[in-house]
């Protein structure tokens, strides 16, 4: 049967689904029952293979890894982390809002998410900025451009879902032959891959916030920098600075794998909460696994259909037919990054991360191979590019959580966001045409 009409199938009835409104869910496991009928093949496959993709042992880290994020706001560890950024701000030009981005990156190195770090920092730091004289669109649009942090700077749940969709694909013999052997794909080895690439936007956002607070005339605090503020925030801080030590340290020594991370990081939060900080009480708690049970069943819908989907462009080769399309076009590594990255940009806007990994990994992931471009660096591009997607119009989650928590407009928020959006883009192309900032940690710890 032509590979053709197996794609006008599938993703027909997909977009179809999308723009009549349908859930991505929905969209994605109605467009491959629709595929199987076509095929005359039983559905009943597809059921038994949706039950495995979400029964991999790794994918236990997903609900964990919300739940110690969900714990660790309730127990003000998210709180004392943005303390500790806001010190550091000082009487430097734009100080404040670079502590904004600071405090995204601590709280990324919990939570794992674009929204919850804008939620998380936001509640906080935007009321502070409008404090010192900011204008409100500005400080929701930095918070909304640096939430993205939350799913570059491990650990990170889309890599969590990258590492488990890339695992599956092997690697085609021809391009072992052409290129040598490639780096396998590991949660762990994505983890550490992310550190550098997340150090690198969060710069090019940092240099663009200083220039755009420079123009505005948005100040310092006022007062000269002081060692003991930092110290004393530092102090009161101590143990929230030690949560991301604790989880990314004993993934990275070895000590545990991360899933097993993920406990941890649930035990130490409840210890930190009850007993050092007194602040996490039993209400708090039922709320969080509340937060949980949603957050995880949501990603676990869309991981169940998603997976049939892939697989069923994997078994009749469409991802080869893609390469080979694209390979046909131009073989310049640097005019096919471009091309990916662009794509990449655009889905984005209009699709939730998680679905969009699953469902692109396996179209994506044989044009590399094809190109030599290793899967783990491929994997940490796509993930930066996603994260530009949660403050781009129209699907912009973090845009929302900003907007909702400064009650001023979408469009206002959007359009002082867009810039920010613009600079990061700038920052996946450095990475992408440097493949050491990905992978130098990895060859460095020993993987």
């Amino acid at each position: 049967m032509a590979e053709s009409s197996i794609v006008l199938v599938l993703f027909g009835t997909f977009l179809f689904l999308l723009f009549i409104g349908a859930p991505v869910t929905v969209s994605l496991g109605a467009a491959a029952l629709a595929t199987y009928f076509y095929l005359d093949k039983t559905p009943i496959v597809m059921v038994q293979m949706a039950f495995r993709s979400v029964g991999n042992f790794p994918l236990m880290a997903l609900p964990a890894f919300i739940l110690a994020g969900a714990l660790m706001e309730a127990a003000g560890i998210s709180k004392r982390l943005v303390a500790v950024a806001e010190s550091f701000a000082g009487p430097f030009t734009g100080g404040i809002s670079a502590a904004t981005v600071l405090a995204c990156m601590f709280f990324g190195a919990i939570s794992g998410s674009g929204p919850a770090t804008t939620a998380a920092v936001g509640m906080l730091m935007i009321p502070a900025m409008v404090k010192r004289g900011y204008d409100k669109g500005y400080a929701s649009a930095i918070t909304a451009s640096a939430g993205g942090l939350g799913i570059i700077i491990p650990p990170s749940i889309p890599m969590v879902i990258y590492g488990i969709s890339a695992i599956g694909l092997s690697v085609p013999m021809e391009a072992v032959a052409k290129y040598g052997t490639f780096q396998s794909v590991s949660i762990s080895k994505m983890f550490i891959a992310g550190i550098i690439p997340g150090l690198v936007i969060s710069l090019s956002l940092l240099i663009l916030n200083y220039f755009r607070c420079r123009k505005a005339g948005y100040k310092g605090s006022g007062e000269d920098w002081n060692l003991c503020i930092v110290a004393k925030a530092a102090r009161e801080g101590i143990w929230s600075i030690l949560a991301p030590v604790v989880i990314l340290g004993g993934i990275y020594s070895g000590w545990f794998t991360p899933t097993e991370s993920a406990i941890i990081a649930i035990f130490y939060t409840l210890f930190v909460g009850i007993v050092i900080h007194k602040e996490l009480k039993l209400k708090e708690i039922f709320r969080s696994l509340e937060t949980t049970t949603w957050l995880s069943g949501r990603v676990l819908l869309i991981l169940f259909t998603a997976t049939v989907f892939g697989r069923i462009l994997v078994q009749y080769q469409i991802p080869a037919i893609v390469a080979e399309s694209m390979l046909s076009v131009t073989s310049n590594i640097y005019v096919i990054w471009f091309l990916i990255i662009a794509f990449l940009l655009f889905v984005g806007m209009f699709m939730e991360t998680l679905a969009a990994i699953m469902i692109l990994t396996p179209v994506l992931l044989p044009v590399t191979y094809n190109l030599g471009i290793d899967p783990v660096h491929f994997g940490i591009v796509m993930i930066c590019c996603l994260s530009i997607g949660f403050a781009t119009p129209p699907l912009g989650e973090n845009l929302f959580v900003a907007s909702g928590i400064s009650n001023i407009s979408l469009e206002e928020v959007t359009s002082k966001a867009l810039p920010f959006a613009g600079v990061s883009a700038v920052a996946v192309f450095v990475i992408a045409f440097f493949p050491e900032l990905s992978l130098f940690l990895p060859r460095l710890f020993g993987y």
